[in-house]
Parts: C-alpha cells; sequence; structure tokens
C-alpha cells in the first residue's frame, strides 16, 4: 500500500555538492524529481510506460522553493511527496527534502499533462485520474 506522504532515500554523494561540500540548489530539484518518479512508478504508472503506452508524460510547469538549512557531502535524505490538488490535466505537489526531520528544502510543484510527442495539455485518462484522485490532500492552508 503506498502512503499519503511518500519517501525516497537518497545520500549526498561528491557530484551533489559545490567547492565546500554543502549541496549545490539546482541538485535540490534532482532528488525531488526522482521522488516524483518513484512514487508514479509505485502507483504503476512509470515514465517510460507512460509515454509508450498512453503517450502522456508529466511536465513541471512552475515550482517554488524554499531552501531552509544545507545538506553536506555524505547526508541521507528522504525527499518526500504530497498530492494537493489534482484536476484532469494537472496536479500540484507539495515536496521537502529532510534529513531526519529536519526540512532542508521546501517546495510547492506544479504538473501539466501533455502529450509525449506534441507536449501539448491533454487529460489524464480515467483510471490514472481515478488513481492519483485517492491521495489527494487538499491542506486548506495551501
Amino acid at each position: 500500500m503506498v502512503e499519503a506522504r511518500f519517501s525516497w532515500p537518497t545520500r549526498v554523494y561528491w557530484e551533489d555538492t559545490d567547492a565546500g561540500g554543502v549541496v549545490y540548489h539546482a541538485r535540490y530539484v534532482a532528488f525531488m524529481e526522482r521522488a516524483r518518479s518513484e512514487w508514479m512508478r509505485t502507483l504503476g504508472y512509470g515514465q517510460e510506460s507512460m509515454r509508450n503506452g498512453d503517450g502522456q508524460v508529466f511536465v513541471v510547469r512552475a515550482m517554488a522553493l524554499d531552501f531552509l538549512k544545507p545538506a553536506r557531502l555524505d547526508d541521507v535524505l528522504q525527499s518526500t511527496v504530497e498530492l494537493l490538488h489534482c484536476r484532469r490535466a494537472s496536479l500540484v505537489m507539495r515536496q521537502a527534502v529532510l534529513r531526519g526531520e529536519q526540512p532542508l528544502v521546501t517546495a510547492q510543484v506544479r504538473l501539466a499533462a501533455v502529450g509525449a510527442r506534441d507536449f501539448r495539455p491533454q487529460a489524464m485518462d480515467t483510471t490514472l485520474y481515478a488513481t492519483l484522485k485517492q491521495f489527494e490532500t487538499q491542506h486548506a492552508q495551501d
């Protein structure tokens, strides 16, 4: 069973850091992308199967990040995913990168469902939409 708040582990490697051993800001986006991809895979919707099957992919439409504390070389992190809003052709997710229970980076991510060939917006099929809708959390403060 998949929890409403999905978490994916990662470790900070040398390639993720700047000269001071601190995680480079753009790497957090990659950590979050992996968590979203793995969450979708646990639901039975891997990126390659979606692209080849229904010819649909999700693309990032907007992202707002808040950098709270730095991660450092060799830290063990968790990237989390929570689905806040699910519409027929878009999703809004809350994500975070944590060290233990301490949030290092938080983000709100808006995704659009698009055709894999033309990148034009398109509605999700009924099964995918119903699957995602059951994980929607819709917090009043968002």
